[in-house]
């Protein structure tokens, strides 16, 4: 999935996604929890990567995090500077990110990476583990699946990943996982989410 072709497929909707799930009480409240703990641990900066609508930046932002949002598609971006002035978003993609090596000490990726073929994820994992420092902290979210299965999701295809394979990519790409959640809500395709720190 090219970024070209996903950029294009959220922008056409990214006013309607904003509406429908751009609000952090549109969140699963476990999820809530996770986020937030996760972020007490870093102390540094920590980057939003895929931050959408902004919401979860701003979330980790009122609560103290030095954070900021980044995201591929212009729109969300803009959106997310008018609705949250007091954060930082730029325009930029997890493929190529525009920080320096060791710079960061956490990086969420909250369902920032399903849209990537199955091939892509050690290229942009290892990316991510490039800009982070050496202990520095990462959190996935993503469909829980067999691993490449490609599905329908409601904005362009996206891909689900199972917990073992992402946590041996994980581990590939330097990181040791720390912990792991996964659950079914109904209605809801599987989540999963990864804790991971960089050796």
């Amino acid at each position: 999935m090219t970024d070209a072709r996903v950029r294009q497929a959220y922008a056409a909707r990214a006013s309607e996604y904003t509406a429908i799930l751009g609000s952090i009480d549109d969140m699963h409240v476990l999820d809530r929890n996770r986020v937030e703990l996760w972020a007490q641990q870093i102390s540094g900066r920590i980057i939003d990567v895929g931050c959408g609508p902004g919401h979860w930046t701003d979330f980790l932002h009122q609560r103290g995090a030095n954070i900021s949002g980044i995201d591929l598609v212009p729109e969300f971006v803009e959106s997310a500077r008018r609705r949250f002035p007091d954060v930082s978003f730029q325009v930029n993609s997890l493929r190529a990110l525009h920080q320096a090596d060791e710079s960061l000490d956490g990086v969420l990726a909250w369902y920032s990476l399903i849209h990537l073929n199955p091939g892509e994820l050690p290229q942009v994992l290892a990316e991510i583990a490039r800009v982070l420092s050496p202990q520095g902290h990462l959190l996935v979210g993503f469909f829980d699946g067999v691993p490449g299965e490609r599905f329908d999701h409601a904005i362009t295809t996206a891909y689900y990943v199972a917990v073992d394979h992402m946590s041996s990519l994980l581990n590939d790409a330097g990181f040791d996982v720390t912990d792991v959640e996964t659950r079914q809500d109904p209605g809801s395709r599987p989540h999963a989410a990864i804790c991971a720190i960089l050796r």
